[in-house]
């Protein structure tokens, strides 16, 4: 093994990541860097499907509950951090596992994110003018018939990332996918890329059963002591966005938790667009842990 080598393994969520990740990682006596931009929050724990107390005492992570909700964590952020991550593993062993399925925090820990020109404040300010008159519904309509790319890969229950969506496209006349697509960093590591995936029928009645099992574990109660902060961008995610519409009355339980579901699902097909672009990625059943331990040994070499 001449040089140092990060495998990362990508996939949609509830697909079996933090399984393999950590098998992974005490195959080859290293720790993980977690490529999810909701679980680096300290105060979210049980809708972000964080790894058990159990898992974490198993393997070290870095980027989970390393953030407050109140900081601004970013895909910039995330490189530096992530790469920094790296750096310590590497003074211990010659390979790192990242693992995760926010598909710009992993391309820009291998590639580097690249230069959007700036926006006129005023082309902002009228997007968020409108946005607080007409509500998350108008944007996502803006977003679909401006930036279908991005509407089709991005996080659209997320108002922050669709008013800069938005924002790019009106100032530049070219998507923000454009944008995050240019030339590649190089870096100092060698980067293995596992894809996990599962037929959609096996996936959604992951989905489906791993909401069950966040709300008989309390997930309710976790968003309710989240309400003093829901405007934050860190709360505009799936299972928490749904909740709130719950405790303002706006829906009973069961509807807000069949939201959550499909909302859910959708999101995972728009991360496995995401990854299907991505013609390094190697894709693997999650249950095939031979096979993929076999590749990364073999590509190790």
């Amino acid at each position: 093994m001449h040089k140092n080598t990060c495998i990362i393994i990508a996939g949609p969520t509830a697909v079996g990541k933090t399984a393999l990740a950590i098998q992974l990682a005490q195959h080859f006596h290293t720790e993980i860097i977690s490529a999810d931009s909701r679980q680096c929050y300290r105060e979210m724990n049980i809708g972000v499907a964080k790894p058990s107390q159990q898992e974490l005492d198993t393997v070290k992570h870095y980027f989970i509950s390393s953030h407050s909700i109140h900081e601004e964590v970013n895909a910039a952020s995330f490189e530096e951090y992530a790469l920094k991550a790296a750096g310590e593993i590497f003074t211990k062993q010659p390979v790192a596992v990242m693992v995760g399925g926010t598909g710009l925090y992993i391309k820009a820990f291998c590639e580097g994110l690249d230069d959007i020109p700036p926006v006129p404040p005023a082309i902002r300010e009228a997007i968020i003018t409108q946005y607080g008159q007409y509500g998350l519904t108008w944007l996502q309509q803006q977003v679909s018939e401006q930036d279908p790319l991005y509407f089709s890969t991005g996080e659209i229950q997320n108002p922050q990332r669709l008013i800069r969506a938005l924002e790019v496209k009106q100032a530049t006349g070219q998507s923000i996918r454009e944008f995050q697509q240019g030339k590649r960093s190089g870096r100092e590591f060698n980067i293995l890329k596992v894809g996990l995936q599962l037929p959609r029928e096996m996936l959604h009645r992951n989905i489906n059963h791993r909401t069950d099992v966040m709300l008989q574990q309390g997930l309710l109660q976790e968003v309710q002591g989240l309400l003093p902060w829901r405007n934050l961008n860190a709360l505009q995610t799936v299972g928490y966005s749904e909740l709130f519409e719950y405790i303002d009355g706006h829906c009973i339980l069961e509807e807000a938790t069949d939201a959550i579901k499909r909302n859910t699902r959708r999101y995972a097909k728009r991360q496995m667009t995401w990854f299907n672009r991505d013609a390094d990625i190697h894709w693997f059943t999650p249950s095939a842990i031979r096979e993929i331990l076999n590749w990364c040994s073999s590509q190790l070499k």
